[in-house]
């Protein structure tokens, strides 16, 4: 995909709703790109404050940067959140690809159940199989290979990539976005032993998604016992990640890769799971919580923590105890050497009388 135009500055800063400074008159820029890969005729951005050095270093024609750092070296746009700011050029620079180029309508392939109520400006793909009762808001896309189960529905707008499964008594909010591969409303893992045997414990519930949630690639989220597993607006998921059955996820959360929650936990609202980061069953975890990657949460955690480790603790005493960690092979040879010293002394203190007077001879 290549960028669409040349612009100015001047007009960039105005899209961004920023403040332009330096020498920036006659300065025409065509790409977006990150501050090691920037040259000239590109304009680049500031994501983390950790890469200024970068920032001295890069051959950009322009940056956008916080309003609040001081940076004179090259033109600049100030904005409150430079990396917001470089979703929004990415859209000025380059086009989004028409998702509906192609087709329109619905493709006579397709297999439509009974009783299906369809919106207005509907696209659903060849090999569609859509079963009884199922409702599908306005200005919905349904990519080829997807399957739709009884009575469930999907709201207006809503975006859903090829060979997505949607089980039955499932609920699509509007604006949602689904990956390829993603399974939404299969069975709890729910068995009891009986009798040497492993019984299947039906899973009668739904999954209800809401407004404006984005679910990865071969993401799974699993339909509840009894009630719901509940994934609240805007929360966003990545590829590979488990949800299973009657789980509450909180609005404006952020799971990424691997990351899985198992059964009947709680999930407070803007809580990061960090890759391959895990949640045991029945755990309530608060708002605004940063799990680290590869954490595993077995209790509560308040609001507001951030924690790391297995089991799960505050990551600054995560920090501490993996100090102490990297130093404890050597920590095991002053010991050895302590115990050898010990040895001695007390091998020292049974002698006897004789024994210390004929050392003395």
């Amino acid at each position: 995909m290549k960028p669409k135009i040349k612009i100015t500055l001047e007009e960039i800063a105005n899209r961004l709703e920023g403040e332009l400074t330096g020498n920036y008159e006659n300065i025409l820029v065509s790409n977006v790109a990150g501050l090691k890969e920037a040259v000239e005729g590109d304009i680049s951005f500031l994501a983390h404050r950790r890469h200024i050095k970068d920032l001295e270093n890069t051959r950009a024609s322009a940056v956008a940067i916080p309003r609040d750092l001081a940076f004179d070296r090259l033109p600049a746009i100030k904005v409150d959140n430079p990396y917001y700011a470089f979703s929004q050029l990415l859209n000025i620079f380059y086009e989004i690809p028409d998702i509906r180029k192609g087709q329109q309508g619905i493709d006579e392939r397709a297999v439509i159940g009974n009783n299906v109520q369809l919106g207005n400006n509907v696209t659903i793909y060849p090999f569609v199989y859509i079963q009884d009762c199922v409702t599908i808001g306005e200005n919905v896309i349904i990519y080829p290979g997807t399957f739709i189960g009884e009575g469930s529905s999907v709201g207006s707008n809503t975006l859903i990539y090829p060979n997505v499964t949607i089980r039955e008594d499932v609920t699509i909010g509007a604006g949602v976005i689904i990956h390829s591969g993603a399974v939404i409303g299969s069975d709890g893992f729910g068995y009891v032993f009986h009798k040497g045997i492993h019984h299947k414990i039906p899973q009668k519930g739904g999954v209800i998604i809401e407004d404006n949630v984005e679910i990865g690639a071969n993401t799974t989220i699993d339909r509840g016992t009894l009630g719901n597993t509940i994934i609240k607006r805007g929360t966003k998921i990545d590829n590979l990640v488990q949800v299973a059955h009657n789980v509450t996820i909180g609005e404006d959360c952020i799971f990424a890769a691997q990351a899985g929650i198992a059964g009947s936990s709680t999930i407070g609202k803007r809580v990061t799971l960090a890759g391959q980061a895990g949640v045991t069953g029945h755990v309530k975890v608060g708002d605004n919580v940063t799990v680290a990657a590869k954490a595993g949460v077995t209790k509560e955690i308040k609001d507001g923590q951030t924690v790391s480790g297995m089991p799960a603790i505050q990551h600054k005493d995560w920090l501490r105890t993996m100090a102490v960690f990297d130093g404890l092979p050597e920590l095991r040879q002053k010991l050895l050497a302590l115990e050898n010293k010990v040895k001695e002394m007390e091998k020292a203190s049974t002698k006897t009388e004789t024994e210390r007077h004929e050392e003395k001879i």
